[in-house]
């Protein structure tokens, strides 16, 4: 992929598109395969059960330099396993974590979110992802794991390594220490539970069936990491995104009960997660117009198609009115993201009590001077300076 890359990928992704919406491709550092660029082709390959997503089956068609990162047994979760597997566990996950459960946090997640801002200092430049986009999704999902408030802190060092571009040497030490202290946890939440969804898991059930002690601590670990980025990003770009479309902002505050729907076109637009999680060819597979051999990774761009405009006219407008139904910023089919719910309540609440505490917000940066993460997972900034009053 040409340099710089990850600052921009739109212009690539235009003319991919155009020249050849299913191409293969090499990234640095990374793997060799099949970049998907249009919705269509994105939306029918998500779930097209010829793909397939098995930890094993990846490890064992990684190139040497980057086969470490699917090492540890705790990426042996649900979101890396595939039916019948992937269906019992999401069967077993589902019972703890459902829509009606998540609607019970929005108070909680409203008080959260007003003690944050209540100490951020107006008209003082500060970094809304350190101070608000960070801190908000990780005292959620740490309050919902049953995950005491001083560990939360190191939970969050924990827990970067894994979305990032890391070595082996961090993504060892992270994974090691994660593991440690689930494992006590959840011992902890077997002897004595607690109303919260760890706790939930360790004694849930279906026709006797149970989560394995293996199988709760890469739950665990799956709901930490999915529960934490996802919203950081989809908060930080959504703000940003406002910042670059001051009539988009304007029209957000004359109309509040806008934001819910401008949580989806914020998802189309500047979507949280970039690549879909890694798939590969078990036969092949016809897509844009070309096979895809038996064998070879498939890499779904989300943010690829989220844009393409034969799905979304002009889609590199920001449109907070845009009926944006069918993104697929959440992935599609048996793998769509369990904790959407979450992600939309927490992202909806987050912008709207940002909008309405703060009357003035702005950019304390050039826009060429924001740095983009450079990572095929994630999708988000390093820091995101702005003054608030």
């Amino acid at each position: 992929m040409p340099k710089g890359f990850f600052q921009n990928p739109y212009e690539t992704y235009d003319l991919l598109r155009t020249a050849g919406p299913v191409r293969r491709v090499s990234f640095v550092n990374w793997v060799d395969g099949w970049l998907v660029t249009r919705h269509a082709d994105a939306r029918r390959l998500l779930d097209d059960r010829r793909l397939l997503k098995n930890r094993a089956g990846v490890a064992d068609l990684m190139p040497p330099h980057a086969a470490g990162a699917y090492a540890s047994p705790l990426f042996d979760h649900m979101l890396n396993s595939d039916p019948p597997d992937h269906t019992r566990l999401r069967k077993l996950v589902t019972k703890a974590f459902t829509a009606r459960a998540v609607a019970r946090l929005r108070p909680r997640i409203e008080e959260i979110a007003d003690a944050l801002l209540d100490v951020v200092p107006a008209g003082e430049t500060v970094d809304l992802l350190d101070g608000f986009a960070f801190p908000l999704p990780i005292i959620v999902i740490c309050e919902l794991l049953g995950v005491p408030a001083a560990d939360r802190d190191q939970f969050r060092q924990w827990s970067r390594p894994l979305v990032a571009a890391a070595s082996l040497a961090e993504l060892a030490e992270s994974t090691g220490g994660l593991s440690a202290y689930l494992r006590k946890l959840i011992a902890e939440k077997r002897a004595a539970p607690t109303q919260d969804v760890l706790s939930d898991l360790v004694h849930v059930s279906d026709d006797g069936d149970r989560l394995s002690p293996d199988e709760l601590l890469n739950m665990a670990v799956l709901l930490l990491v999915a529960g934490f980025e996802t919203t950081v990003n989809l908060i930080g770009n959504s703000v940003l995104a406002l910042l670059r479309n001051p009539g988009q902002l304007k029209a957000l505050r004359a109309d509040p009960s806008l934001v819910p729907g401008a949580v989806e076109e914020f998802l189309r637009y500047e979507g949280p997660v970039h690549f879909a999680t890694m798939r590969y060819t078990a036969e092949p597979v016809e897509a844009g117009g070309v096979e895809i051999p038996a064998g070879e990774f498939v890499l779904i761009s989300l943010l690829a198609a989220n844009r393409d405009p034969e799905k979304f006219p002009d889609p590199d407008r920001l449109d907070v009115t845009r009926p944006a139904a069918g993104h697929v910023a959440f992935g599609h089919g048996i793998h769509y993201c369990l904790g959407a719910p979450l992600a939309r309540l927490e992202g909806a609440i987050a912008l709207g009590r940002l909008l309405d505490r703060f009357g003035e917000i702005e950019l304390a940066a050039e826009p060429a001077d924001l740095r983009w993460r450079g990572s095929v997972l994630v999708h988000g900034l390093h820091r995101l300076p702005v003054r608030m009053s």
